[in-house]
This record gives C-alpha cells, structure tokens and sequence, in this order.
C-alpha cells in the first residue's frame, strides 16, 4: 500500500515523494503556469527568478492580486520568518531568504522578518530561551548576506519585540481562534504546552500590515509571503482569520522542498542524524558531503549507466543543480547528456561541488562584513522606511522558449 506523504509545519516525510500537485488541492492554492510568469516579468520588468521559470516555486494564493496592486502603484511588503536553532543557516534555509530578496527587487517591497526565538524555545527540548535569543543575531547575519536593502527591511526577534500594535493584532487573532481550529489545522491537542497551542496566532500577526505601526502606521498593506509549501498551514488561517477582522487577505507564493543529500523524497534538514551543507562548511566539506552522502540515481555500475542513463527524478547533485545552476542552457545540457548515460555520476557531483561552493563562497565574504552593529542596524525598529518605488528598464528576454522553456517540460516538472 503506498504511504501517504507527511507535510505540516513540524514534520516532512515520505517514502515516495511529495506530490505536489496533491499538496496544491488539499491546500487549495493555485499552480504558477507560465502564463502568471511571464505577466510577472512584464509588470515588473525583471526577468523571472530560475526558481520561477524551473517551477521550484510553483504555488501561490492571489500572486496575480498582488500583480494587480503593484502595477496600480500599490505598496507591496513581504513577510518571511527563521526559527533560529542553529549556528549556521544550511542551504534549504537560505531558499526562502534569497528569493524573498529577488522579490524586495522586483517589487520594491519593503520586508519583515520575524525571528521566532520564542517558537524554538516551545518547540525544541533542548533549547534554553537565551539560547534561541542569542541564535537569533547569528542567523540574523546569514540573512542579511542575502543583501537586504537596509532602508526597506525589518529584522525583529518576537521575544524582544512583541507587544504594542503587533500584540494588538495577536490578541485580536487569538479572540478568533478557537482550540478546534488549532487541533484541525495543526494536529495540536491538550498534550501540547499552552505556548505551542497559542504559536500560531503569532506567526499570523506579522502577515497584516496594522501589526507594524512603526512602518505603515495604521494603514492596511497588500502582505505577500514567501515560503515552502509545509508552513501554508499558517496562512490559510491567516487568511480565514483576516476575513473575520476586516484585514487584507495576504497573498502567498510556495516553494518545493530542497531534498536532504540521503534522498531526493526527503527536506534537508538539520533536524536529526543526516548531513546537510551549512553555510559556513569548507570546500573541503562541501565536497565531501556530496562525494560520499549526495544519493545519485546514476547506474550501479559504468556499463549499466551508459546503457540506462541516469534517473534525474532520484539523484540528488542533479536537484541541486536544478535550484542553484543558473544557466539555463548548461543545466539542461547536464540533464539530457546525463538521462543519456554520456555524462557519468562523478561529473555531475562535481559540478554540483562547483556550483554550491560558489554560493557558500560569496555568502561567507559577504557575512563576514557583517558586524554587530549592522544587525543592529536592522533590527532598529525607530528609523525611516523607504517606501518610494524605483522605475527600472525591462531586462526580460522576449523569446518565450529561452526563459519559460523548463516549464513546459513535462520531465523537468515530474521532478
């Protein structure tokens, strides 16, 4: 019998893969086709983010609202979050960040990041609540790399920061919320602590823009927030919550999952005894991970690969080269040379040693210039936000094929 796929808030697994055209009607999203990408680079005149055109993001809710307000000259802000655990952000963190910062481009939108100190500390035994806290500005480092625009980006840790007119809109969600509803949405029950069973209300509130009177005032923003699909939980409720207040709905954009090394059906996570790259490991580590820990779905042996080719739907150094290879054109070069069995298992891990070396590279240069009073900086709650927005030349390709090609594809989306 086949095993259903676990996807919530808390926990990933499955035997046999996500099916996220399933997730997408259970959740009641909708699929980004290319038709939502290319109205995208039009109106904002930017090229489609990869993870757009390769359908690593392939849901939302209301994306196409959120189109509508930004070419009517509306404010747009994005809201993402970290739950700070760990030293090091690993790469499946950083999805969320770096496209969230193509989006502050795109969008000139201004961006609020909750740090859940508090969460971790509900959550996670073996955390004390300082533990988390101090977590909070070392992961706060990572996310700044991304290159966040100073003047349009809010970095808050909820255990400092909650209260005023955030708090207001937490208690205006909690009078809404019943027990039921947490147990239906999150599978929580009477078992869990009182601050697990209210969690969820608090990481609604920063999806409304009334929580942020230091940034809008009272004023009601267009919120749009980037994700992978297993926090959609929150912002269905979210959603239904803001219909009873009298907010805006926020809108939604949903990421696949990067896959663990062990296994393309898992979520890398540094939850547990499996391995995933960190964004402070050596060359040397990277490289190894891949080597020895990175499943390939590459024949067993060398004749059985060149006469069957390589299952790019199971090997995971090809995965992370859907997500981090830029080049379109090379990417699938790799993919049809190594279906093909011409291009060996070795090669393409080393590519993909080649290519997230040069992320984590660049990301190291880039945090080490971040100093205290940086993160500081960021997470000043009295300074001026800019809310001005920036006319820019369209730098999207008119050749449908070049940019939307991995969309149509139908091998590229059964991955």
């Amino acid at each position: 019998m086949e095993e259903e796929a676990i996807v919530t808030p808390w926990e990933v697994t499955s035997t046999t893969g996500i099916d996220y055209l399933k997730l997408i009607k259970q959740f009641g999203c909708q699929p980004i086709d290319g038709t939502l990408v290319r109205r995208f680079e039009k109106i904002t005149k930017m090229k489609a983010h990869p993870w757009l055109r390769r359908g690593i993001f392939f849901s939302h809710k209301d994306l196409d609202l959120v189109l509508n307000a930004y070419e009517r000259g509306e404010e747009i802000y994005l809201y993402t979050g970290r739950g700070p655990s760990s030293e090091s952000l690993h790469l499946g963190h950083m999805v969320p960040f770096m496209f969230t910062k193509y989006l502050q481009d795109a969008l000139d939108a201004i961006v609020v990041i909750q740090m859940t100190d508090d969460e971790k500390y509900y959550f996670k035994e073996s955390l004390s609540l300082d533990e988390a806290n101090r977590l909070t500005r070392q992961n706060a480092k990572d996310i700044i790399a991304c290159g966040f625009n100073p003047k349009k980006t809010w970095i808050f840790s909820n255990l400092e920061t909650v209260g005023g007119s955030l708090y207001r809109n937490i208690v205006l969600i909690m009078k809404h919320t019943s027990g039921n509803m947490i147990h239906g949405i999150y599978g929580l029950d009477l078992n869990n602590s009182v601050g697990q069973f209210s969690w969820p209300c608090f990481q609604a509130a920063p999806a409304f823009s009334t929580s942020f009177e230091n940034i809008f005032k009272d004023r009601q923003v267009l919120c749009l927030v980037p994700m992978a699909i297993d926090q959609y939980p929150y912002f269905k409720m979210a959603r239904e919550i803001a219909q009873k207040l009298g907010f805006i709905k926020p809108a939604t954009i949903q990421s696949r999952f990067l896959p663990s090394l062990e296994h393309a059906h898992d979520k890398a996570s540094s939850t547990g005894q499996k391995e995933v790259i960190f964004m402070n490991d050596s060359r040397d580590n990277v490289a190894r991970k891949i080597r020895e820990k990175a499943f390939s779905g590459g024949g067993t042996t060398k004749q059985e690969h060149i006469e069957k080719g390589a299952n790019l739907a199971v090997d995971v150094p090809y995965h992370y080269l859907l997500y981090f290879l830029d080049h379109d054109a090379e990417l699938k070069q790799i993919a049809e040379e190594y279906r093909a069995g011409r291009m060996m298992t070795s090669e393409v891990k080393k590519k993909a040693t080649e290519v997230i070396w040069e992320i984590l590279r660049e990301h190291q240069e880039a945090r080490a210039l971040i100093t205290d009073d940086i993160v500081k900086l960021f997470m000043n709650p009295k300074r001026d936000f800019d809310h001005s927005r920036h006319s820019r030349e369209s730098t999207a390709h008119d050749n449908e094929e070049q940019h939307l090609g991995f969309h149509f594809d139908p091998y590229f989306r059964s991955i």
